[in-house]
């Protein structure tokens, strides 16, 4: 299918399962082919109304006020087989899946300790409004899951063990619509945390059939093992069952006042969504956030400028007239403030806001952001990993960071060039040679309408050049960072060139940096050579070594997890010679548990029962889901392990 989503008003997912429902055993067969014939189709929209014509005598309208269609009465066709006719089955399965509802007013707890949560923009518009619910002493411990409510588990595993063992190739309309109809059961059971995990499977899965720019295969894998986690825990009664349940709505809580000062914005970006959000600290040292994120029209012209533009609108808290370009180097004094668990600050009527004086990165309160070694900041990004999105501390995955520009060098499979720079947080300032790792930097977001790419193609020219960052830690066998923003650090004699306005910091993804921005560096760029770690020679130094092979073969075992996300259990059956060849090169590099675990992936996914006329039994790969998400758990762990090794040098 290669419709436009932002041709289609978006679709409640429970009314995606009702329409699919109602179809036949042999319309279901159809369904992807006729939704793909659908696709082709124009779609015109007057006021609340979208029409598409099937053919000359059948006209397909989608009712949905709001841009959302809410109820299985408001998708009409004409054709003689309506309702029941697989044009309606697959105009909902066309449209884009609806996020939760706008939220209510905060709900202010006075008497809650404030909470800190995550507010980052990388996952702004996420399906589902969710929430974990912080116990206070003395409160009853949570009963445990309900007949109703186990029953809704045991569904929406089965229908997320369904997609797994049919692969993104093998999950069509039909499979979706039942994961979505399970979510909705488990919603209405009060399961909030596993049905939106469920929805946002759901998307992710329609994403990779389209084709969708956004779509990424490590995004999906985690989707799965997120959701069947979830299940598998509630089914076996695993404790805190409250925060497995998750509730529908986030909480804002009471913070009275508050001295914010703007540490930087960052463009939001997503398949549906497009805006600005801006961060900053309090004087206590907690970040919170303030988002100005719409709908887009088009992903592919309409959202990069949008998402540009959002960052010279008015940050809405209070009365106040900053844009978020401008609050990123500015500060606000508020009066009856409210925050989320995940960092984000209320905009309630109550709220009051005035202009004040921002702080410098290398003032408090911002400084002491930096003030962390580098290895103990990498712990506490990978550690809130390991809770529940909702329960993150607000910023979790941001590292602030010293280093000094190395240039470009061929790093990675494949000897693709990129951007080193040595860390020099917590180690000697001035010395390029000294300090912490070697970091690859990378663009926080690879649309090219953002300038991340080309700003980090101009600092590549600047090799020697020290800078104060901020970036967001990149899971992986060697150091990586996804550049957000970068400063002039302290003490230094080669400081930005930068206008009195910008504060001696850039925005990367708004704002872009110009050659004079950039001081020449005292250091030359050759001499810089001998700084780099082993197997990252700089592109400009003729003698550097090729780059070495780096990290234990995990790939391995994971390229197995993704494969069988993309192609099903099926893909797993390969020939014995393959998988002696997988199992020795794992045990060569002492990843004994990882071959025995690939190899029960591999007997999972073929031991498949018979009848008396030697056809396979259908079953509801239970057995393999298990095999799966072990696999999928461990490759996680490893993967954490050696991140954390590589940012301490162990690796």
């Amino acid at each position: 299918m290669t419709a436009r989503t932002s041709d289609w008003p978006g679709v409640r997912p429970e009314v995606v399962a009702e329409v699919v429902a109602g179809l036949s055993a042999r319309l279901q067969k159809r369904l992807d082919g006729a939704a793909a014939k659908l696709a082709e189709r124009s779609v015109a929209r007057a006021g609340d109304e979208w029409r598409v014509e099937v053919d000359e005598e059948t006209v397909l309208v989608l009712h949905a006020p709001g841009g959302v269609i809410a109820g299985e009465a408001d998708v009409r066709c004409g054709c003689l087989l309506a309702p029941a006719c697989v044009h309606r089955a697959a105009a909902v399965t066309l449209c884009p899946l609806a996020e939760a509802e706008v939220e209510p007013e905060p709900v202010v707890e006075p008497e809650s300790e404030p909470g800190s949560g995550t507010g980052t923009a990388a996952t702004a518009g996420r399906e589902g409004a969710r929430d974990t619910p912080e116990e206070s002493a003395g409160q009853p411990a949570p009963a445990p899951l309900t007949a109703a409510e186990l029953a809704a588990v045991r569904h929406l595993h089965g229908a997320a063990a369904a997609v797994l063992a049919a692969g993104v190739s093998g999950a069509g309309a039909v499979s979706q619509a039942e994961l979505l109809r399970a979510a909705h059961r488990a919603r209405l059971a009060g399961l909030h945390r596993p049905a939106a995990a469920a929805v946002t499977v759901a998307t992710r899965v329609r994403a990779a059939r389209s084709g969708a720019p956004d779509h990424r295969l490590v995004d999906l894998v985690a989707g799965l093992r997120e959701l069947l986690g979830l299940t598998t825990a509630l089914a076996a009664g695993a404790t805190p069952v409250a925060e497995l349940r998750g509730t529908a709505r986030q909480a804002y809580r009471e913070e009275g006042g508050l001295r914010l000062y703007g540490l930087f914005a960052e463009p939001v970006l997503t398949a549906t969504h497009a805006g600005a959000v801006s961060w900053a600290v309090d004087a206590d040292g907690r970040l919170s956030t303030i988002a100005e994120v719409m709908p887009h029209d088009d992903a592919a012209s309409a959202a990069a400028p949008q998402a540009l533009g959002a960052g010279n609108r008015t940050v809405r808290l209070g009365d106040t007239a900053l844009s978020h370009r401008e609050f990123s180097r500015a500060g606000l004094a508020v009066q009856g403030a409210t925050r989320s668990t995940g960092g984000r600050l209320g905009a309630g009527a109550s709220v009051r806001a005035v202009r004040a004086a921002g702080a410098a990165w290398t003032a408090e309160p911002a400084s002491r952001l930096w003030s962390e070694p580098a290895p103990a900041q990498v712990a506490r990004a990978l550690a809130a990993q390991e809770l529940p999105y909702e329960s993150r501390p607000a910023g979790s995955d941001l590292l602030f960071l010293d280093v000094t520009l190395l240039g470009t060098a061929p790093t990675g499979p494949g000897g693709t060039p990129q951007l080193l720079a040595r860390c020099t947080t917590g180690g000697p300032t001035g010395d390029p040679a000294a300090g912490g790792p070697v970091i690859v930097l990378r663009p926080a977001h690879e649309h090219p309408g953002l300038p991340f790419r080309a700003n980090l193609a101009l600092l590549a020219t600047a090799p020697g050049l020290r800078l104060r960052v901020i970036g967001r830690l990149e899971r992986a066998d060697r150091p990586e960072l996804r550049l957000l923003a970068i400063g002039t650090p302290p003490d230094t004699s080669d400081p930005l060139a930068l206008p009195a306005d910008r504060a001696a910091r850039v925005n990367l993804g708004l704002e872009r940096l110009q050659t004079a921005d950039l001081a020449a560096p005292a250091t030359s760029a050759p001499g810089l050579a001998t700084a780099s770690a082993p197997g990252h020679g700089l592109a400009n130094d003729p003698t550097a070594p090729a780059p070495a092979p780096y990290g234990p073969p995990v790939h391995v075992l994971g390229r197995r997890v993704e494969q069988t996300v993309t192609s099903g259990r099926h893909a797993l059956a390969p020939s014995e010679a393959s998988a002696a060849a997988d199992r020795g090169l794992l045990r060569a590099a002492g990843l004994a548990t990882a071959a025995e675990l690939l190899d029960g992936l591999r007997a999972a996914a073929v031991n498949r029962d018979r009848d008396v006329f030697g056809r396979i039994v259908t079953d509801d790969h239970e057995a393999f889901a298990t095999a799966w998400l072990t696999a999928a758990s461990y490759t996680e762990e490893l993967a954490t392990a050696l991140c954390a090794a590589a940012w301490s040098g162990e690796g």
